[in-house]
């Protein structure tokens, strides 16, 4: 099993000045420590019980911050966990992600959902449709990056968007940047996962225990079966949920628990650095719990 940081606090004592030099000091130590993917969240305002202070602690954008960190790494797959659909259009998503991929020399990966997070959405003026609507718009920017990553240039016409030219150079560096579906819904969500994606990402920890999740890969296997997909080819990820000691014990503790989600097919596991110091935190996970990880099949 490979293991993910997923970055979500960025409320630093040092204030607002020290959150660049820390993610510097994240990414190196990320790539020192073993770390296969390093991932922040797509989020206008801070969710509540993530760092201190609520909507109002700090929360950078994310594909600046992906940026970023593609500049102070050389080898973590890099992606935003996830970004949700109504953020940003989707040709222009497509190109962002693009531009990730070469800057990074072909580490990026494309984690997507339906979005959730109502308040930053009308706080920020940014339209927030029903859920039944945001999961058509999701399968069509699936439909629109697709194309955008292909030789095929022509127009898109969708319910909610038309394109009239998906031109998108330069391409990505690689030849298929990895989608990943995040959510867990049995009847819309897995399906798009069988049908557009490259892993899917669902939720895992004492309030996701290895039957639940089990249960998922289940019904998703049987999507990929009604659409003609190797259930195989898909990258079964999940987003830990619970807070994590990377010390000794902790760490003996916590390859204990993914032992149990490895013999159901986990693949990967990102887990948060939810409070301190995220450097400190991805050491101890280096020191401790990487190496046991790998072992886990």
């Amino acid at each position: 099993m490979k293991l993910g940081v997923h970055l979500v606090n960025f409320d630093f004592p040092e204030g607002r000045a020290a959150i660049g030099p820390t993610l510097a000091r994240v990414g190196a130590t990320a790539e020192a420590a073993g770390v296969a993917n390093l991932s922040a969240m797509d989020h206008y305002f801070q969710l509540a019980g993530m760092g201190n202070g609520g909507a109002e602690a700090p929360m950078v954008e994310g594909y600046t911050t992906l940026g970023f960190l593609a500049a102070h790494t050389t080898t973590l797959e890099l992606q935003l966990l996830v970004t949700g659909v109504t953020y940003r259009h989707p040709g222009l998503l497509a190109k962002i992600v693009s531009t990730l991929d070469i800057l990074s020399g072909g580490r990026a990966a494309l984690g997507i959902g339906a979005a959730w997070y109502e308040r930053e959405h009308v706080a920020l003026g940014v339209p927030f449709p029903p859920l039944g609507e945001r999961l058509a718009r999701l399968e069509e920017t699936l439909q629109i990056v697709r194309q955008m990553w292909s030789p095929d240039n022509g127009p898109f016409e969708g319910t909610y968007y038309h394109l009239a030219e998906t031109l998108n150079s330069p391409q990505p560096l690689r030849s298929s940047v990895p989608i990943m579906i995040g959510g867990s819904g049995e009847k819309k969500t897995l399906r798009l996962v069988a049908r557009y994606a490259d892993a899917t990402n669902i939720f895992a920890g004492p309030d996701f225990p290895p039957g639940q999740v089990k249960a998922k890969f289940d019904v998703l296997a049987a999507h990929c079966e009604r659409e003609g997909t190797d259930f195989g080819r898909i990258l079964k990820t999940v987003l830990w949920t619970a807070p994590i000691n990377p010390d000794a014990a902790g760490g003996i503790a916590f390859v204990a628990q993914m032992a149990a989600y490895a013999e159901i097919g986990v693949e990967q596991v990102h887990v948060m650095p939810l409070t301190g110091d995220p450097v400190r935190f991805i050491d101890g996970l280096g020191e401790h719990v990487i190496a046991a990880l790998t072992q886990l099949t």
